[in-house]
């Protein structure tokens, strides 16, 4: 990979794991399912009319939609909402990577590997060791909402899979469209229209700006630079820098909000990367030390 492309694509997992703390930051005082609706709205409105549709069937728009926007999205902010730390709620949704191996097997009946089964017990317990955490920043209610939205997150990876589009941005931002609507509702629901209504009229300008990050930088712009670096090189050199996310996740969250990172929060954190790692290199990693050496 070239050195200006590998920037890139750091530059992007710094983002992502940036936008967790943007996201905890913009949340005080306002409706959680709300600024996620806000968040999608804005990705496709008003890019629909600047951007074509991909070809592909609305029912592959629709339920992405559904799934990444209004599903992991607004899972994700109740989960920070409910008292989850921005850091740990970037690392918890890492477990994306082990529920989509997990539904690729029970879908297409593939065989797991012993580095995927291997990855997943010691991601597992780093999860467990997250439930034990009891410094105030881990609620069991925020790191199931967080779990919750990494399922959807590998579901949403399968819809992407099934549609084989090559138009990415156009995929993802006509799949926006149908991401408020669900979460427009159940705020609707919970509250009413005069709510929703004086909680926009009441946002700010530095949260209005958090949303723009959210919307420009760390959605359109992120995913469209990662899905073209994914389209160039081999999945296998650009999926594993994903693993720079929680990293600068729980870095930027411990900076920015004082949030201590103690011995079982780092313990945790190594056993989830480590699992990942084992996961994407374990074979390739065991070749190499069983490969005879020449003298």
């Amino acid at each position: 990979m070239r050195i200006s492309h590998l920037a890139l694509a750091l530059l992007v997992t710094m983002i992502w794991g940036s936008n967790f703390s943007v996201i905890k930051w913009s949340l005080a005082g306002t409706d959680p399912l709300l600024m996620a609706a806000l968040r999608f709205t804005l990705c496709a409105l008003p890019a629909v009319f600047f951007i074509p549709r991909p070809q592909v069937r609305w029912s592959y728009l629709m339920t992405y939609g559904v799934l990444f926007g209004a599903m992991v999205w607004g899972l994700c902010n109740l989960g920070i909402a409910a008292g989850l730390s921005a850091g740990l709620t970037s690392l918890v949704v890492q477990a994306s990577a082990f529920f989509s191996v997990g539904l690729s097997a029970y879908l297409y009946r593939e065989t797991l590997g012993w580095h995927q089964k291997l990855g997943g017990v010691l991601a597992a317990a780093g999860l467990l060791l997250i439930f034990l955490v009891t410094d105030g920043s881990v609620t069991v209610k925020g790191v199931l909402l967080a779990l919750a939205g990494a399922f959807c997150w590998a579901l949403s990876n399968f819809v992407v899979k099934e549609a084989r589009t090559p138009q990415m941005l156009g995929f993802l931002v006509w799949s926006c469209l149908f991401a408020p609507l669900p979460l427009f509702g159940i705020s609707y629901c919970q509250h009413d229209a005069v709510y929703i209504v004086s909680q926009i009229q009441q946002l700010r300008t530095p949260v209005w700006l958090a949303l723009m990050y959210q919307v420009y930088v760390a959605t359109l712009f992120g995913y469209t630079v990662w899905n073209a670096l994914m389209r160039r090189y081999s999945v296998s050199q650009v999926a594993p820098l994903s693993l720079m996310v929680p990293v600068f996740g729980m870095s930027l969250s411990a900076w920015l909000f004082s949030e201590a990172l103690g011995a079982q929060k780092l313990l945790a954190a190594t056993l989830v990367l480590l699992g990942l790692l084992i996961n994407v290199f374990g074979p390739r990693l065991l070749n190499r030390l069983l490969q005879p050496r020449s003298v």
